[in-house]
């Protein structure tokens, strides 16, 4: 098995393990709090964005939630960030799922889907809330690190809110 394969693989797990019973606006706070206090201990120039989405805006990532931007992050993070939400908005998979997948596969969002860079980002950080029974409502994004801590700071975060062990679920280390 590949390094890709696997992460895949781990990835469909962390989606099927780190799922919520019900999400609302204290749950993003405290969800959005971890990850920032995780940042700020590490000194992670990132910014957070958790947003629910809006049916009726045509999958793009809607209401937000919470935000925060961390010192040494600017503008282009945050624009960022809501690219691949706007990602997990319209595909209901991790940001980074997504772009293993299409780079396996030697293609890119605008070949497979039409989809324009302008609104929209297949690089890790991005990852759906979902509710089990129900389904993917919104994502909580990173953007400021490389793209596979940016999807790992925000699993070690889920992992912390929903009562999972992050070592069982982690990517391994790039090799």
């Amino acid at each position: 098995m590949t390094q890709t394969e696997d992460d895949l693989e781990r990835i469909a797990r962390q989606e099927r393990e780190l799922q919520w019973t019900s999400f609302n606006e204290d749950d993003a706070w405290q969800l959005g709090s971890t990850l920032r206090e995780l940042a700020a201990e590490r000194q992670l120039s990132v910014v957070i964005d958790i947003r629910r989405f809006a049916p009726h805006l045509a999958n793009q990532a809607g209401a937000p939630l919470f935000y925060a931007a961390l010192h040494g992050t600017s503008p282009d993070n945050a624009e960022w960030a809501r690219r691949k939400a706007n990602l997990v908005a319209r595909l209901y998979r991790s940001s980074y799922a997504i772009g293993l997948t299409l780079k396996a596969r030697n293609t890119t969002l605008q070949e497979k889907y039409g989809l324009p860079l302008a609104d929209y980002a297949s690089h890790g950080g991005a990852f759906p809330i979902t509710i089990a029974g129900t389904g993917v409502i919104g994502a909580v994004t990173v953007s400021g690190l490389p793209q596979r801590d940016d999807h790992e700071l925000v699993v070690e975060a889920l992992c912390l809110e929903r009562n999972r062990q992050y070592a069982d679920l982690r990517l391994p280390p790039a090799g």
